[in-house]
């Protein structure tokens, strides 16, 4: 066995009101040793009593408030929770419970095989999303698939964030995102041109039910685009 022991990364911001059933959550589905990083952009963050008062009544010493040391921004706050990981494998995760929690055991099992990615894949046979924004779901449906067939890349669903890296990707890969969520799929295209292990399992996604949504997709759709066209030329120039 390659790792014995994960790092979860939370980005957040302004999740009080839905932080501890996350928590509860990660308690109940991943059984492996883990720690968790809560990162956050400042001390106001309604998170943050809510974690120390999580943490207090579980003696749960594994989970770590964090400060976002980058600047503001989700970008910024995962920066932080990667580069913290040290030498454990390291899984981002929002505290939206979007995600597919389920999954984390498969994924470490997964990057036990061998691994250095594991993505968590809604467009994938047996992967799925409920509810969201019909375009946004959309736009990332055709950037995963067509990346998949076109560029080559082995998961559907180079967009989505929950992905869990090996400490060798997070030591060699150098992020240049500056934008939003899309240094997750930066660092899946640099790493498999780079010769890294890519593979995905399916997962399900399901839209929050608290809370309001920083995801700006207008905004960081530019972001997208660049490593989406850098993935595709990468690809053909190796055809020529």
């Amino acid at each position: 066995m390659r790792f014995n022991s994960l790092t979860i990364v939370i980005p957040v911001y302004n999740e009080g009101p839905v932080i501890q059933t996350t928590l509860d959550q990660i308690k109940k589905n991943v059984l492996l040793p883990h720690a968790i990083l809560v990162i956050y952009d400042s001390p106001e963050d309604t998170t943050l009593p809510a974690v120390t008062e999580y943490i207090q009544a579980h003696q749960a010493r594994h989970i770590h408030p964090f400060p976002n040391k980058y600047g503001r921004g989700a970008l910024n706050a995962i920066k932080t929770g990667l580069e913290s990981a040290g030498n454990n494998p390291a899984l981002v995760t929002m505290a939206d419970l979007s995600d597919d929690l389920s999954s984390v055991t498969m994924m470490f099992k997964e990057l036990n095989a061998g691994a250095d990615i594991v993505c968590g894949s809604r467009y994938m046979k047996g992967g799925g999303q409920v509810g969201g924004p019909w375009f946004k779901k959309m736009l990332s449906r055709l950037a995963g698939v067509s990346l998949y067939y076109l560029a080559g890349l082995p998961t559907h669903d180079a967009t989505n964030s929950f992905k869990m890296y090996a400490p060798e990707v997070l030591q060699k890969i150098k992020i240049e995102s500056n934008g939003g969520f899309e240094l997750g799929m930066e660092i899946t295209i640099k790493a498999f041109f780079q010769g890294f292990k890519v593979t995905e399992i399916p997962t399900i996604w399901h839209d929050r039910t608290a809370g309001k949504s920083n995801f700006k997709l207008f905004k960081w759709l530019p972001r997208y685009l660049k490593w989406y066209f850098l993935a595709l030329n990468h690809r053909f120039s190796k055809r020529r």
